[in-house]
């Protein structure tokens, strides 16, 4: 079972709207709208994606890294490891 699992209703919510975003900034391009106004739309939906990210983040070092180092050993090694470089990739993007 993934972490995430009681989450998950909200997270595919998220998502949808976070798509919704997105199609929508596209459709601005198309449109040719002003410059600021696209770039304001983008940072909701990079703001949106960034809550969703955390959430996981969140259910992941709640349920699969606390349950690993319960058990301790190279899998909770292993664990805790994943989740450093996903907070990495996080914190650069």
């Amino acid at each position: 079972m993934n972490g995430y699992a009681g989450n998950k209703d909200d997270l595919l919510k998220r998502l949808s709207r976070a798509e919704g975003q997105v199609r929508g900034i596209a459709r601005m391009v198309e449109n040719d709208k002003y410059c600021i106004d696209i770039l304001t739309q983008v940072s909701a939906a990079t703001s949106a994606l960034e809550t969703v990210a955390l959430s996981l983040l969140a259910d992941h070092l709640s349920h699969c890294v606390a349950e690993a180092a319960a058990e301790s050993g190279p899998v909770a090694e292993e664990k805790i490891r994943e989740a450093n470089e996903a907070i990495a990739r996080l914190v650069r993007s």
